[in-house]
């Protein structure tokens, strides 16, 4: 039920003694309107977005007093350009883009972080035995490899850009070729590898010490300030959907498919699947602090990791990037 709902509910409840109020002098308060907020994620809805869509779908946004409006992003969306211009209020982004954007200029601001490491790895054949023994195969990787994981790849095993083909998000070429790997997401591509008889292994960049945070929400400086009321309330009932929709997914895949009838069932079951077996959402410090914690310590991780990488000039201040004032706290302990 909407806010204008709610106040039409309570007029037609009182409408037989509104005139018995008004000769009293008394005086009714309108509901106070919900605080919109133009919340853009990073892809077409997945169950990668389950929480926001669990949030929306069984009223945590709105017991907040917010008017949460979902929009998805996709391949063609640049959600910091969006934020930064003013044609959203907060994004799904990424701690190196945020970092990026810091030394741009752009006054980003993460404020909480869904995931506590990221998603993203390197799905091989069966005959692979490590991330390291993947020195010298041929890895297909997209170009946004090349300003996040790819350096954090060289540096730590040696691997060297003649090993970097183009991947165009397409695994016919992994499918046929024994030798080839390729980046993916633990959610996404072993299942449609599943799906088309191939075996597989996934090596997570996190479980050998890729540091960065994922699924991180970000705002400006700017509308943190001047709505810091709105921001907390939409960072407290969005980790309370993540820990619902965990429990109880089915409001939010119903939202999930209504956006994107793409999603079919399996697919969103596997992600959720991997979700608890990893334990991205729940684990590490999320485990003892409560999900969508951010720590000082695992912020500097990732600074040092572009430093050392020439991602990130040491002089940028890394430290205004984020704020964990919204998550510490919280403890919403799934």
């Amino acid at each position: 039920m909407s806010t204008n709902d709610v106040a039409y509910s309570r007029r037609s409840a009182i409408a037989g003694a509104a005139t018995a109020l008004v000769a009293a002098g008394s005086r009714i308060t309108p509901a106070r309107a919900a605080t919109k907020i133009r919340f853009l994620t990073n892809w077409f809805a997945e169950a990668e977005h389950g929480g926001f869509y669990q949030a929306k779908a069984s009223g945590l946004y709105q017991k907040a007093g917010l008017d949460v409006d979902i929009q998805m992003g996709g391949p063609q969306v640049n959600g910091m350009q969006l934020l930064a211009g003013g044609d959203a209020d907060i994004i799904v982004s990424y701690d190196i883009e945020v970092l990026d954007s810091i030394e741009k200029g752009v006054p980003a601001v993460a404020i909480g972080a869904v995931n506590q490491f990221d998603l993203q790895g390197i799905m091989a054949h069966t005959d692979v035995p490590s991330l390291a023994a993947l020195k010298g195969r041929k890895i297909l990787v997209s170009s946004t490899a090349f300003s996040t994981f790819w350096p954090w790849l060289k540096q730590k095993y040696g691997f060297t850009d003649d090993q970097a083909g183009t991947y165009t998000f397409n695994l016919q070429p992994f499918y046929v070729d024994p030798t080839l790997a390729q980046q993916g997401y633990i959610t996404a591509e072993p299942f449609e590898a599943q799906k088309n008889g191939v075996k597989t292994k996934f090596f997570l960049f996190a479980d050998d010490g890729y540091p960065p945070y994922s699924t991180t929400l970000v705002t400006t400086r700017a509308y943190m300030e001047n709505n810091s009321a709105a921001v907390a309330a939409f960072v407290k009932a969005t980790m309370q959907g993540w820990k619902d929709y965990l429990a109880h997914p089915a409001p939010g895949n119903a939202l999930i498919k209504e956006a994107n009838p793409k999603q079919g069932d399996d697919q969103i079951a596997f992600s959720i699947g991997r979700f608890k077996a990893i334990k991205c959402v729940t684990g590490g410090d999320a485990a003892t602090q409560g999900i969508g914690i951010m720590t000082d310590t695992r912020w500097k991780k990732t600074r040092d990791f572009m430093v050392g990488t020439n991602m990130l000039k040491a002089a940028t201040p890394w430290q205004s990037a984020y704020t964990t004032r919204f998550v510490k706290g919280l403890n919403i302990i799934a």
